[in-house]
């Protein structure tokens, strides 16, 4: 059994380096009192680095792993290097069972090809998704899976993307049954291609599983708030999750370009500061980091690249809701109530 209190970080990843990961790190202990990290990367950095972090050092230990896994190495590089990497050996420890979770803002192919050798699939599960909360309009956030996994996928991945995506919502969002859509081109039943309309056939007659099927979204509806889990292609998901961090970053500098504009522009800021201060807040990907590779005999979180350390803490955070939920047994029992591979014909 994994250790259930333990998160193995990889203290080497993410453009910040290791100062924003401790940094992260040190939030995240402070926020989930009773957890232990292990810090994987360069032993002796790691070490010089924790001293500005005094109340972690009680509750961290090292792990040496000598090599990172750079932002360009192809996964099947990185992948012969696993066993020197901070990438690798956090994910080692998982497999091993000291940790409960994984978390790295590294490389986000060699993370997934590294996962995906050493956890190996969930039975019942083809191909493992990349999932994410996102922002909006609702009370909580939306969780949407395939993000880039997966350029490719048929009627059966989608189905058990569905299933899995409902499993993580119910432990992240804290909902008892997720509504849950896929992404379309209209939410006509006939809109779509055979992949996608399959799909919602089988979703639409299950009714055992604690998930709500919704139909169909388009894509100028992701944030309204209207569905718990939206399901799509990586291919689609991947364009899908940019365009909704650059359409956050465009309203940002818009807003920042209209209230410098003019001296009736700075004074109007002053009187809407609030306001636009809780915009800020609800649009920062900071408050929502932390995407999961669901279907693996484990679980591994990526945090972005380029979060700062509120970023690295969030995503520190679902990994230890996950963890304590016991998420991979949630979906494997999920699949295990649910047979994927009903005849599409008879749907």
């Amino acid at each position: 059994m994994p250790d259930t209190s333990t998160i193995a970080v990889d203290a080497m990843g993410g453009d910040g380096g290791l100062a924003v990961m401790l940094a992260g790190v040190a939030r995240a202990q402070g926020r989930h009192q009773g957890m232990r990290f292990l810090l994987v990367g360069d032993q002796d950095r790691i070490a010089d680095e924790l001293k500005n972090h005094p109340a972690l050092a009680t509750h961290a230990e090292i792990v040496h792993a000598p090599e990172i896994v750079g932002a360009s190495d192809k996964p099947s590089q990185a992948m012969r290097r696993a066993k020197t990497t901070s990438m690798g050996v956090a994910i080692a420890l998982v497999k091993q069972g000291r940790a409960g979770a994984a978390v790295s803002a590294g490389n986000t192919g060699a993370l997934m090809a590294m996962a995906k050798l050493a956890l190996r699939t969930l039975p019942g599960i083809d191909r493992p998704a990349l999932a994410a909360p996102l922002p909006t309009l609702g009370s909580n956030d939306v969780v949407m899976l395939d993000l880039g996994a997966n350029t490719e996928c048929d009627a059966q991945n989608l189905i058990q993307f569905a299933v899995m995506g409902a499993a993580y919502a119910r432990v992240i969002l804290d909902l008892e049954s997720p509504r849950v859509a896929l992404l379309n081109i209209g939410s006509e039943d006939q809109k779509g291609t055979d992949e996608i309309r399959d799909a919602a056939a089988v979703l639409r007659a299950q009714t055992h599983l604690p998930l709500a099927f919704t139909g169909f979204v388009e894509g100028d509806k992701l944030a309204r708030g209207d569905h718990d889990v939206i399901v799509c292609d990586g291919f689609a998901g991947n364009i899908a999750l940019k365009s909704v961090e650059g359409t956050a970053r465009f309203v940002g500098d818009l807003l920042k370009r209209a209230f410098s504009s003019s001296v009736r522009s700075k004074i109007g800021f002053l009187i809407s500061r609030p306001a636009t201060e809780l915009l800020r807040d609800h649009l920062d990907p900071n408050n929502h980091n932390g995407a999961v590779f669901l279907g693996l005999g484990g679980i591994v979180v990526k945090s972005h690249g380029s979060a700062n350390e509120l970023g690295v803490a969030t995503a520190i955070g679902n990994a230890a809701k996950m963890v304590r939920a016991d998420l991979t047994h949630r979906i494997a029992e999920d699949l295990g109530n649910f047979d994927a591979k009903v005849d599409m014909g008879q749907a």
